[in-house]
């Protein structure tokens, strides 16, 4: 991890704003469709001059960038979603509390539902006080408690609601984006070369 931490970055953002624009005009990769490997960490710095990756990579550059605004901030590898799928995004700590930050959200807004944050289950975290890096393992969450979250899907609700309203006209695109990513691979549209015939091969 001392790799990801000892080279000095070009972009410096100034708040959380700055770090979120300069996200938001970065596209995802995965590193198979990037590298052709099946899993590559980019140094923060060759994230922000290619502004393509995968989550690792979004997470690492993120991290690096609030760890410079003077944030209590940590990298996280863990798990996400209904299928458990390897995943890292950043968490900080301010005023006695966590805070989520997920980079792949960058052009949804500067902040999402706490029950989405339940879809995220930590496993190992990092730090850096600038002199020593510290490892954590969490340990997996407990059963939680139904009334306690009553009023989260109330504000989750709310939440998507009104960015959906706000971002009905885009749907399209964003429909379109997805397939083009996922579905119409620019590989399965490629034309395979013929080989050469013998009329060609005698001309030579």
């Amino acid at each position: 991890m001392g790799r990801y931490v000892s080279q000095s970055l070009k972009v410096k953002c100034k708040t959380l704003r700055d770090l979120q624009q300069f996200l938001a005009g970065c596209e995802y990769v995965s590193d198979k469709d990037l590298f052709d490997k099946d899993d590559y960490w980019q140094p923060p710095e060759e994230f922000e001059r290619r502004r393509k990756g995968d989550c690792e990579d979004f997470a690492l550059w993120t991290w690096r960038q609030m760890l410079q605004m003077g944030y209590d901030a940590r990298f996280i590898g863990g798990s996400c979603g209904r299928y458990g799928e390897g995943h890292a995004w950043v968490e900080y700590f301010q005023d006695g509390k966590c805070f989520l930050v997920e980079p792949l959200f960058r052009k949804i807004g500067d902040r999402m539902p706490r029950l989405n944050t339940l879809r995220y289950a930590p496993k190992l975290s990092v730090s850096w006080d600038g002199e020593a890096l510290r490892y954590f393992a969490h340990q997996e969450r407990s059963s939680l408690n139904w009334r306690l979250l009553a009023p989260l899907v109330w504000d989750y609700l709310l939440f998507w609601s009104w960015f959906w309203l706000r971002n009905f006209f885009r749907l399209p695109q964003i429909v379109w984006k997805i397939l083009l990513r996922r579905v119409f691979k620019r590989d399965l549209w490629m034309k395979r070369k013929r080989p050469n015939s013998d009329s060609d091969s005698a001309g030579l």
